[in-house]
């Protein structure tokens, strides 16, 4: 995972995005990086009339973001005494912004519900925009939390380089083991496979995943590891099984350019279904 740089939160008040800051604020203490929070405001968009209301104090939309935003460094600093956190207070959509302020930087996390209220359910969900256009890992927090499980990794027949470095890092910061995953899919219904091309794809698949666990008790030594091959007709529901009780599940995704071409299928699928807390990893733009 990309250690420079900050954590990068985004906040709007909900529960869900209390959540994501109380968590992005362990990781930045974990990792001894500094938090930053941001709040996007969509008023100007909808409105010039931003106050604050003649004759009374403390009023307006802008200052109705501005504290917001207030609200949220400060559940980061309760969450994290001494924790250093700064706040940003931008105007616009949150996915553009957050996907703009995350290039360089070690992560972002969001609630799993997005930013940006009703507006949202028009644009589409900030956590998915943000998973195939942000320059760094993308954290979706979700309730379902497991504070005791395993940092879960899917990889694919690639060895998903980035994912396996990213759930690395995050096993050896949090002290959890990690379980590597690779899915080995399986035609569905009457379409069974040749025995010998069977014995092929068992090997093909043990080969994958063996050698993603070299390469991760190489990056984290401390850390426990584990693996296996799963073997089903749909990679993303062997997945979300696998993660079940997972403290974070990590995936990879290739995106380039416009985000319906660049966030893939498992990943799409997982982001939609996964209970508790997602990774996605990416990188930036240069590389």
């Amino acid at each position: 995972m990309q250690e420079n740089g900050s954590i990068v939160a985004g906040y709007d008040g909900s529960p869900e995005a209390v959540a994501a800051v109380h968590w992005a604020a362990h990781q930045a203490d974990l990792r001894g990086c500094p938090l930053h929070v941001v709040h996007c405001s969509i008023w100007p968009l909808l409105t010039r009339n931003l106050g604050p209301v003649p004759g009374v104090a403390d009023s307006g939309l802008e200052r109705s973001s501005e504290a917001i935003l207030e609200e949220g460094v400060a559940e980061a600093g309760a969450a994290v005494p001494g924790l250093d956190v700064k706040g940003t207070l931008l105007h616009g959509l949150p996915a553009s912004y957050l996907a703009q302020i995350s290039e360089g930087q070690a992560m972002v996390a969001v609630g799993s519900r997005g930013l940006g209220g009703f507006l949202g359910l028009l644009v589409g969900s900030v956590s998915l925009e943000l998973a195939a256009t942000a320059g760094c890992p993308v954290a979706v927090i979700r309730s379902d939390i497991h504070p005791a499980g395993p940092v879960v990794v899917a990889v694919d027949g690639s060895g998903s380089p980035a994912a396996l470095e990213d759930a690395c890092a995050m096993a050896s910061v949090s002290r959890a083991g990690l379980m590597v995953v690779h899915v080995r899919h399986m035609p569905a219904g009457y379409r069974q496979p040749d025995p010998s091309e069977a014995v092929v794809a068992e090997a093909a698949a043990d080969k994958v995943l063996q050698s993603a666990l070299a390469r991760a008790r190489a990056l984290a030594p401390g850390v426990p590891v584990d693996g296996a091959v799963l073997a089903d007709t749909s990679i993303p529901h062997a997945i979300l099984m696998a993660s079940a009780q997972a403290r974070m599940l990590v995936v990879g995704t290739e995106g380039r350019g416009f985000f319906r071409e660049t966030i893939g299928s498992t990943a799409h699928a997982v982001l939609h279904h996964a209970r508790g807390p997602v990774l996605i990893s990416r990188r930036g733009r240069a590389e």
